[in-house]
């Protein structure tokens, strides 16, 4: 049993998976503090008349955090998302992508066009005429 669960996590994609997953959180910490430092300074910049609580909306008193409606967080979410996923796919996705290429596999393509088998209605490659199960002598036997 603990050998099978040793297979499972030595296999090439959960290592990958996992060095992604690292790689992805340590950068989200990155682009965190640019969104905050950098960012959010901009944003709120752009409407100075709110007390320092930056882009939004006061609902109730002035300079009152809570009745604030923040669109400057907001924004800066949004792009902090964009840059997070921009890089991750750029510096994960890809090279991935190209490293299984190398290796004759196709990753994160299109699913292969697949039609109705005509005995079972199981799916099949659209090339085929029967699938595997149709076609195996066992099943011609029965």
């Amino acid at each position: 049993m603990l050998k099978g669960f040793k297979n499972f996590l030595m296999r090439d994609d959960v290592i990958t998976v996992a060095i992604g997953l690292v790689v992805a959180l340590a950068f989200s910490n990155l682009v965190e503090a640019f969104t905050k430092s950098v960012i959010n300074p901009l944003v709120a910049a752009a409407q100075p008349d709110t007390a320092g609580l930056g882009l939004g909306y006061q609902l109730g008193a002035a300079g009152n955090e809570a009745t604030f409606i923040d669109l400057g967080a907001f924004i800066s979410a949004i792009i902090y998302f964009i840059v997070f996923m921009a890089t991750v796919y750029f510096l994960i996705v890809t090279p991935y992508k190209h490293i299984q290429q190398r290796r004759g596999k196709s990753v994160f393509g299109d699913a292969p066009a697949t039609k109705a088998c005509p005995e079972c209605l199981s799916d099949i490659p659209a090339e085929a005429t029967k699938c595997k199960f149709c076609a195996s002598p066992q099943r011609a036997a029965a």
